[in-house]
């Protein structure tokens, strides 16, 4: 599953490349390319039954939003699952030590075998970096629409961020329930991660437990004014947001969200929930909860980039 819409290089030399590393190694290759916005999932599905029939692995080569829909297809199916890095942040890859250059990505495939990776829900979709609702969506949704206009790097992602904050936000009023506990809360933003190496890199402790045990991390912001939360997201950008009294977080298994205001004679309500970078509408209460079956995903058995990151 190759798409047309990710990553720094030109899809048809990625393409070629692709089928010229496989050729030379003596495997097979059947490319799919994803040229639409209403074509991922379909041909997701149609990449895991070809697999399925001839014991093959499903690929995605993509940024994180690619990886995530073609995961949610693979997920369960019995498939084997790889990934060849093409977006611009790459957290699911880097956190599982595949590289970013298509060929050493290649060799990973050819060469390793596939190892459990955890997968989060929120409600029934997939998430393998983070999922999440209010400002962050946002921000996802604002910096999306900046990097079509100016292209796709790092410093655009931040300007689009201090873009939405300063346009404004709403405050959310929450109730969570999780391990037995309940709380109410308001906030602009909850974020639940996935991702260890992401969590470590904005400076969360959470990010150790995830490691060790099958656990979901949920942060929530404080309300904050416009200049707070600018240095929020300055603190997350020097790893330093974890030592923050602007924010709530914790590690859990399972959480249960929904608004304070929710009455059961009420339809429930739909929000707008970004997972790994791709916006969706669920209906509330939304469920956030660690997938009983793991992705099988072909990688090393150490990732350099998260070693090195709890130095």
């Amino acid at each position: 599953m190759l798409n047309a819409g990710s990553g720094r290089s030109d899809t048809d030399s990625v393409r070629r490349e692709i089928e010229t590393i496989c050729e030379a190694a003596g495997r097979p290759v059947r490319i799919l390319l994803i040229d639409g916005p209403n074509r991922a999932q379909a041909l997701a599905r149609e990449a895991v039954e070809s697999a399925r029939a001839v014991g093959g692995i499903v690929v995605a080569a993509g940024g994180d939003g690619t990886i995530n829909t073609v995961a949610q297809a693979t997920l369960g199916s019995g498939c084997a699952f790889g990934v060849l890095p093409q977006g611009t942040f790459n957290y699911f890859s880097r956190a599982n030590g595949i590289p970013a250059e298509t060929s050493a990505a290649l060799d990973i495939l050819f060469t390793e075998q596939p190892r459990e990776v955890q997968v989060g829900l929120v409600n029934d979709r997939v998430f393998l970096v983070n999922a999440s609702m209010g400002l962050y969506a946002e921000l996802l949704e604002e910096r999306e629409a900046v990097k079509r206009e100016y292209g796709r790097s790092r410093l655009v992602a931040f300007g689009a961020a201090l873009m939405t904050m300063l346009r404004g936000h709403r405050q959310w009023d929450l109730h969570l329930a999780f391990h037995g506990t309940e709380r109410d809360i308001r906030t602009p933003t909850l974020f639940v991660g996935n991702n260890p190496l992401q969590l470590r890199q904005v400076g969360l402790a959470e990010a150790e437990m995830l490691e060790k045990e099958r656990l979901l991390a949920a942060v929530a912001l404080k309300p904050a004014g416009m200049f707070g939360l600018a240095g929020l997201l300055l603190r997350g950008a020097l790893g330093r947001l974890g030592a923050a009294e602007g924010i709530t977080s914790f590690a859990f298994e399972s959480l249960t969200v929904k608004p304070r205001t929710l009455s059961s004679s009420r339809k429930p309500r739909r929000v707008k929930v970004a997972t790994d970078g791709e916006l969706g509408w669920l209906d509330m209460p939304l469920l956030f909860r660690v997938a009983p079956e793991s992705l099988w995903l072909i990688r090393p058995e150490v990732a350099p980039e998260l070693e090195a990151a709890k130095q």
